[in-house]
């Protein structure tokens, strides 16, 4: 896998933490951020010795979305062919952090505007400090608000009207109203919020690997299919657990822990 030259990349005891590392700029992206970005979700799928990824950003800012300099004034430039290269890479890197069969926390610690909104929204639990704020300001610089999956996605998490007041107006979403709306899972003060993340990954990281996986693989899937479809998806995807070393185990320590429990029974009952 390459390591990334655009943002700080670690690994620890099976926890990949990303931070975006422009914090002069809000952590603004750039094409080659966005490339390494997605090149990179692409990569931890394959990549066994990781099994949870924490996204965040250095200095106040977790993302303010793409570089006005860099990106925008160079967009203006280009001919609709390069233009939907560029399109199609933002995109891609969403498609690659809701299809990473691991779970993807973000941890917010500033503005997410823009890409960096959406980023957030494309990973799977957002712990968010009380400044952190969301804008899908996309039409503020007269683009759509549907942009890199925001369409897709936001209905699905706030509901179809408040994500179309969002995305029509771009209205910034403070921290406590991102609670309210389900848009975060949880509110920490800045000091606790790395310590909240990594615990999070600790708790995801003790859970049936293979099983997360596969309950993300089929949220993803059943989004967009019929009752009776995802039923018989579920079906599918219990089956393939059920041949799993996570399932077994679990099995294992459920019986060992029984076992346990009647040996402290008797125990007492013998001492009364």
């Amino acid at each position: 896998m390459k390591t990334p030259t655009t943002f700080q990349y670690e690994e620890d005891a099976g926890v990949a933490t990303m931070t975006l590392d422009r914090p002069d700029r809000l952590n603004a992206l750039t094409f080659e951020v966005y490339a390494e970005l997605r090149d990179l979700f692409a990569a931890l799928a394959g990549r066994d010795t990781v099994k949870v990824v924490i996204v965040t950003g250095a200095g106040r800012g977790f993302c303010s979305g793409g570089d006005v300099e860099a990106i925008i004034g160079e967009l203006l430039k280009r001919e609709m062919r390069e233009l939907l290269d560029f399109t199609r890479m933002t995109g891609a890197l969403i498609a690659n952090i809701r299809a990473l069969p691991k779970p993807v926390i973000a941890a917010v610690n500033g503005v997410a505007a823009g890409a960096g909104a959406v980023i957030a929204l494309a990973s799977d639990f957002r712990i968010a400090v009380p400044q952190a704020s969301f804008a899908f300001l996309f039409t503020r610089v007269g683009l759509a608000g549907a942009d890199m999956g925001a369409a897709y996605l936001l209905p699905r998490v706030i509901g179809l009207a408040r994500a179309t007041e969002l995305l029509f107006l771009g209205d910034r979403v403070r921290a406590d109203d991102a609670l309210r709306l389900g848009l975060v899972n949880r509110i920490v003060e800045p000091q606790s919020l790395m310590n909240e993340s990594r615990e999070l990954a600790t708790r995801l990281m003790a859970g049936p690997s293979f099983a997360l996986g596969m309950t993300k693989t089929l949220i993803n899937h059943e989004l967009d299919v019929d009752f009776s479809t995802a039923i018989e998806a579920e079906a599918q995807g219990q089956a393939i657990c059920m041949q799993a070393p996570d399932f077994r185990a679990a099995y294992e320590a459920f019986k060992s822990q029984s076992r346990r429990r009647k040996s402290d029974g008797s125990a007492a009952g013998r001492d009364a």
